[in-house]
């Protein structure tokens, strides 16, 4: 686009109805993030203050937010987890494009909680694992798991969804899996750890997935930001 630099309309005006207009049309989906400052400045060759005008035109408007550290995102872009479709959480995160990790919080063989000893004995393994999608934490995932998963190699266990992790240690696809979402109040360690304020009502995902024999592949609880996840039914991404 170039801009009309003898028009009365300011040139941080323009460029503010330009990026609305590629909002509306969804040009920053699926992660909702615009371009840097630097590279709206190249792209329209204005001034910093130019663009920053521009974007706080956009930021009182309610279009988008502005992270510290992290860039502008169109204001309420929220992940989508199809609960109708067999996919691990990261999965989730990665096939909507978003620039997602996980980062190990604890990795040990643990005595079986007695709630879930007959799925897997009086050993089993504890993985927790932090969610983030672009620096900014957006849930914990607390995963039991079968015993023989103790041993996983961290750095593995950091890049690999859980259900790619089960079968190269297992060998066995994950077939179905048991799902209830609730929200409710967790521990200040929690909230700590996703950063949110004390006492936040967090969405709980609860999952329960079987191997093709019917034992049991993991018993996990993620812990959400309700302000940036929503959970849908009904799209046609087949099972996977």
């Amino acid at each position: 686009m170039n801009l009309i630099r003898n028009n009365p309309v300011a040139m941080y005006l323009q460029i503010a109805d330009r990026l609305r207009a590629e909002i509306t049309e969804g040009t920053y989906e699926p992660s909702g993030r615009l371009p840097s400052e630097a590279q709206i400045m190249a792209r329209f060759n204005v001034s910093r203050v130019t663009v920053r005008l521009a974007l706080e035109q956009l930021d009182k408007d309610g279009l988008i937010e502005r992270r510290k550290g992290k860039g502008t995102f169109v204001a309420g872009k929220q992940v989508r987890h199809q609960i109708d479709t067999l996919r691990s959480f990261h999965e989730s995160l990665k096939v909507q494009g978003f620039d997602a990790a996980m980062r190990i919080i604890e990795l040990s063989a643990i005595d079986t909680p007695q709630a879930f000893a007959s799925l897997f004995g009086t050993k089993c393994t504890l993985l927790e694992r932090l969610h983030v999608v672009n620096d900014e934490p957006i849930a914990l995932g607390r995963s039991f798991l079968p015993d023989f998963m103790s041993d996983l190699d961290r750095e593995f266990a950091e890049e690999q969804p859980t259900y790619a992790l089960l079968k190269d240690r297992a060998g066995s696809d994950i077939v179905a899996a048991e799902i209830a979402i609730g929200a409710r109040a967790v521990s200040p360690r929690i909230t700590s750890l996703i950063a949110v304020a004390e006492n936040t009502v967090l969405l709980v995902l609860e999952r329960t997935s079987y191997f093709e024999n019917g034992a049991c592949a993991e018993k996990s609880e993620f812990f959400i930001r309700p302000e940036r996840y929503k959970f849908v039914l009904g799209n046609q991404v087949p099972i996977r």
